[in-house]
C-alpha cells in the first residue's frame, strides 16, 4: 500500500473512532435516524405504485446517460433563448474562477447561497471569499454549519449531527453582536431567530446561487426543491442568479420530472413534495414584477464524463435523496464527517473514489457491511453495495490495500472454497469463544480484532456456523 493510502487509512480510522466517542453526535444521530427511515417507509407505504415509478424513474435517467451531449446541448440552446448565460467547467477550480469572474463583474459584495451540494464539491465560499467576498448560506442546516465552521454532515439535513442544545450555543455567540441578546432553546424560537437575521441578508445580497434537482432540457428550466423557501428568496431577489449543477443533473421534460419528483421527497424526507417546488427559466423578463437581471448556469463536470460507459455509470443516476445515508448502520453510527469529503454515506463511499481519485479513499468502500439496504432504498435503483463491493475488487488488484489485507483475503478465499475444511476450521474460533465467554454471550475484546469491541460489546457466534445448523435442519426433516 502507498505511504499516500497509509496516511488516509490512519486520518479514516482516526474521525471513526472520534465520531463513535462524541456523546452529542451519538445523541443527535441516533434521533434522527429513526424519523427518516419510519417517514420513508409511511409515504412509500401510501402510494402503492411506489415501486413502479422507481422503475420510471431509473429508466429515465439511463435513457439521459446514454444521450447526454444530446440532452445537455438542448437545454445550453434553451437557457440562451431565455436570456440566460451558460458557462462549462471541466473541473472545481475553472469552476470556482467562472463564479468568482461573474460575480466581480455585477460588483458584487454580498453573495447568497441555496442549498447546493455541488458548490460544496468545488469548495465555492472558500474561493468567493479569498476575493473579497461575503457568502451568507440560507439553507437553515447550511446556515447552522457554516457558523459553526464546519462543512454539512449530510446532503440534505447538513446539521443532522448537531444537538439542540449546541445550535443554541452557536446562535447566542454569533447572534448576540445582532442584538439577540436572549438565549432562546426552543426549536420555533431557534428557526424565527434564524429567519429574521437572513432577511437583512436576502435583501441586501448582489449575487444569489442555488443548486439544482433538475435542469429540464425541452424548457431550458432550473428545477430546486425547498422546504424553507430561501431558494426562492436567493434566486429572485439579487440582481444576478448563477445556478451550479453538475452535467448529470438534465432530463428530458417537464413530464420525466413529474416522475423524479414522485420519488424524490418521498425517499428525502418521507413528504409527498416538498413544501416548495421552484422553476426557473432565466432572466426577469419585461412583464415579469421581479426577478434576477441576470441568469447564469455552471455546468461542472468534474470528473464525471469519466464515469460514462462504464462499470460506475449508473452512479450518475443519483438525485441526492439521502435514503443511502437514512438506512445505513455504517453513516448511523459515524456520522457524515467521518467519510472527509463533502458526500458521505454509501452515495459518498462510491463517488469520492471516482471524483477524487482511487487512492485518495481506500477505506471508505470498506466501510460498509454490504447488507444492502443502500441498494434497496435507493429510488434510482443505483446497485451501491455492488459498486462498492467492485471498488474493493479493483483496490486489491491495484495493490491499493495493505500487503497483510490481501494476504488475508487470498487465504479466505482459499479456504471458503473448501467447505469441509472451512467448516473444520471455523469450528475452533466459535467453540472457543463460546467456552470462554459462556453466560453473558458477549465479547469485550477480541485478540487483533480491537476495532469490532473498542466502541461496543460483540455478540458471541452461535456455537455452529448457518451451514451447519441449515444442513441439520434438513437431515432431521429427511
Amino acid at each position: 500500500m502507498s505511504e499516500i493510502s497509509s496516511i488516509q487509512r490512519v486520518e479514516f480510522q482516526d474521525r471513526v473512532r472520534t465520531a463513535l466517542n462524541d456523546v452529542n453526535l451519538q445523541r443527535a444521530m441516533a434521533k434522527a435516524k429513526s424519523g427518516f427511515v419510519d417517514k420513508r417507509l409511511e409515504a412509500k407505504s401510501a402510494l402503492p405504485e411506489f415501486d413502479q415509478i422507481r422503475d420510471a424513474a431509473r429508466d429515465i435517467k439511463d435513457h439521459v446517460l446514454s444521450n447526454l451531449d444530446t440532452y445537455l446541448e438542448l437545454y445550453e440552446e434553451k437557457v440562451i433563448e431565455n436570456g440566460g448565460h451558460v458557462h462549462w467547467a471541466r473541473d472545481a477550480e475553472e469552476a470556482c474562477s467562472i463564479i468568482a469572474e461573474i460575480c466581480k463583474a455585477s460588483g458584487a459584495r454580498t453573495v447568497t447561497k441555496g442549498k447546493s451540494m455541488v458548490s460544496e464539491e468545488m469548495y465555492l465560499n472558500p474561493a468567493l471569499e479569498a476575493v473579497g467576498m461575503e457568502v451568507v448560506e440560507t439553507d437553515l442546516g447550511e446556515y447552522i454549519v457554516q457558523l459553526a465552521g464546519e462543512t454539512p454532515s449530510h446532503i440534505i439535513a447538513p446539521a443532522v449531527h448537531k444537538t439542540r442544545e449546541q445550535i443554541t450555543d452557536l446562535f447566542h455567540e454569533h447572534h448576540s453582536p445582532l442584538g439577540y441578546t436572549d438565549r432562546v432553546t426552543q426549536r420555533e424560537a431557534l428557526v424565527n431567530e434564524a429567519r429574521s437575521v437572513l432577511r437583512e441578508r436576502f435583501v441586501s445580497a448582489d449575487v444569489g446561487i442555488t443548486g439544482a434537482n433538475f435542469l429540464v432540457a425541452e424548457t431550458g428550466a432550473n428545477v430546486i426543491v425547498t422546504n424553507e423557501g430561501n431558494g426562492d428568496l436567493t434566486s429572485s431577489l439579487p440582481k444576478v442568479h448563477i445556478v451550479t449543477a453538475g452535467i448529470e443533473k438534465v432530463i428530458p421534460s417537464l413530464e420525466d420530472l413529474s416522475v423524479l419528483l414522485r420519488v424524490l421527497a418521498r425517499s428525502a424526507t418521507g413528504q409527498e413534495f416538498s413544501a416548495y417546488t421552484s422553476i426557473y427559466s432565466g432572466p426577469r423578463r419585461p412583464e415579469d414584477g421581479e426577478g434576477p437581471e441576470a441568469y447564469h448556469v455552471v455546468l461542472l463536470d468534474n470528473g464525471r464524463s469519466s464515469m460514462l460507459g462504464g462499470d460506475y455509470q449508473s452512479m450518475l443516476r443519483c438525485i441526492r435523496c439521502g435514503a443511502c445515508l437514512n438506512h445505513c448502520p455504517v453513516y448511523g453510527a459515524i456520522g457524515g464527517h467521518a467519510y472527509g469529503w463533502i458526500y458521505p454515506g454509501p452515495m459518498g463511499s462510491v463517488l469520492t473514489p471516482l471524483l477524487n481519485g482511487f487512492d485518495s479513499a481506500v477505506d471508505l468502500p470498506n466501510a460498509c457491511t454490504l447488507n444492502g439496504r443502500c441498494k434497496e432504498v435507493c429510488p434510482v435503483h443505483i446497485p451501491l453495495s455492488d459498486l462498492l463491493l467492485k471498488h474493493r475488487t479493483e483496490q486489491h488488484e491495484r495493490k491499493l490495500t495493505s500487503a497483510t489485507s490481501r494476504w488475508i483475503l487470498t487465504a479466505w478465499t482459499w479456504l471458503v472454497r473448501r467447505p469441509r475444511f472451512y467448516q473444520a476450521v471455523m469450528a475452533i474460533p466459535l467453540w472457543t469463544m463460546n467456552r470462554i465467554i459462556r453466560g453473558s454471550g458477549r465479547l469485550r475484546w477480541i485478540p487483533f480484532g480491537r476495532g469490532w469491541t473498542d466502541t461496543r460489546d460483540f455478540p458471541v457466534p452461535s456455537r455452529k456456523s448457518f451451514l451447519r445448523q441449515w444442513y441439520s435442519q434438513e437431515k432431521g426433516h429427511e
